[in-house]
């Protein structure tokens, strides 16, 4: 079985939604949530999710709301953080990662750490028992690869293609995947562009597939309410679910 991330925006458009949507998402196909930080620059994502990131931070966000968000839903749903260094550095990371612990978080995905930087906070996540989640991309050389993997925990987020989130570019990733796998066990999940349209090209050779824009489009349509964002979004979750998994 094939498995399927969902990333949501943590407080928008407000915090009971993102309680109400994560713990949909978990009953309709989603296998592991990404509770989103909102942060001003999100450099890594595209248009629909810097929006979404913006529009959270312009009605209150504060990082005490991703928290209380956690603590309703990670008992039900294997949830990770995602967000950039300088939102949990502010927390003070020998704090928040046994709070996070103690929450029932799972792990972080911080994009905008390299692997020699993620290094230095190796321990601290291995004591809290956490898993750092490690990027590849395909500009990596195999060298690389293999030093980056060797460590990984839970899975490997695969970049799909130079760029951002949500642009959908269509790439042939087999080679890619191989010189992965070459030297890992942990799963390989691919992220950046998957959609309902693409999800079952692009989860070839992997063993599951990241999906946030796709998402956060829905979230982003005003003329819906919020039963029928979450109705939406979790039909998405089924049909990709079972795309990836046909």
């Amino acid at each position: 079985m094939k498995n399927l991330v969902a990333y949501i925006t943590s407080g928008y458009p407000e915090k009971s939604f993102s309680v109400d949507l994560a713990l949909a998402l978990g009953e309709n196909g989603v296998d592991t949530l990404e509770l989103g930080v909102p942060f001003s620059d999100p450099v890594a994502d595209g248009p629909l999710i810097e929006k979404a990131n913006h529009k959270a931070l312009e009605l209150g966000f504060k990082f005490q709301d991703l928290l209380e968000i956690s603590q309703a839903v990670a008992p039900k749903v294997d949830t990770l953080w995602m967000g950039y260094f300088n939102s949990f550095y502010q927390q003070n990371m020998e704090k928040l990662l046994p709070l996070a612990r103690k929450i029932g978080v799972n792990g972080l995905i911080i994009p905008d750490v390299p692997h020699e930087e993620a290094l230095l906070y190796k321990d601290l996540f291995t004591r809290n028992n956490l898993a750092n989640i490690s990027f590849v991309a395909p500009t990596d050389s195999e060298a690389r690869i293999k030093e980056v993997v060797q460590d990984a925990q839970k899975f490997i987020y695969m970049v799909a293609y130079t760029g951002i989130t949500g642009s959908g570019k269509a790439e042939d990733l087999q080679p890619f995947l191989d010189s992965i796998k070459k030297y890992t066990q942990t799963p390989v999940y691919v992220g950046f562009g998957v959609n309902a349209k693409t999800a079952k090209e692009k989860v070839k050779g992997a063993d599951g597939v990241i999906v946030g824009s796709a998402f956060i489009d829905i979230l982003l349509q005003e003329d819906l309410n919020y039963s029928q964002k979450i109705t939406k979004c979790s039909s998405l979750a089924q049909t990709i679910k079972n795309e990836i998994n046909g």
